[in-house]
């Protein structure tokens, strides 16, 4: 038993050396400036050197479409957004519940042959004014439509 109380303690102050060599480590070789608890800004995916970033928060949508027929609509709507407005950006998350709504709202009233024959910048164009009449603090310039699928 006194055996492995021993091989114990020495594991522990093992661990213990090797807990103090790191910290000292990184606090007086490496410099406290690259170990401060500041977390970097993440970088927005997409990002030009404009600052615009792409919202993907809406996420990709499945839409019944009207009449009872036997067809879903799968889209996926993103668009730029200056990545650098904090406010604007807390405002896009906020609302992307309501974006989600309106475009379910708006593809749901389509039917299948509607959505099939879709003119995609009639339906852009309508998306977009009826996301800008939910937000307050910015306008969405455009939209894309990563994916627009039927199924039947």
């Amino acid at each position: 038993m006194k055996f492995v109380t021993r091989i114990l303690v020495i594991i522990a102050a093992a661990l213990i050396l090797i807990i103090l060599g790191g910290t000292v480590y990184a606090f007086f070789i490496r410099g406290p400036e690259k170990v401060s608890g500041a977390i970097p800004a993440p970088a927005h995916p997409g990002e030009s050197a404009g600052g615009m970033a792409m919202f993907t928060g809406l996420g990709r949508l499945r839409i019944a479409v009207n009449n009872g027929e036997n067809a879903a609509a799968l889209i996926s709507i993103t668009f730029p957004y200056p990545g650098a407005d904090r406010d604007f950006t807390e405002e896009l998350v906020t609302k992307a519940p309501e974006f989600r709504s309106i475009a379910a709202a708006y593809f749901a009233a389509l039917s299948a042959e509607e959505l099939r024959n879709l003119d995609e910048a009639a339906a852009k164009a309508e998306l977009l004014r009826r996301f800008n009449a939910e937000l307050l603090l910015g306008k969405i310039e455009v939209l894309y439509f990563n994916d627009l699928m039927i199924l039947e």
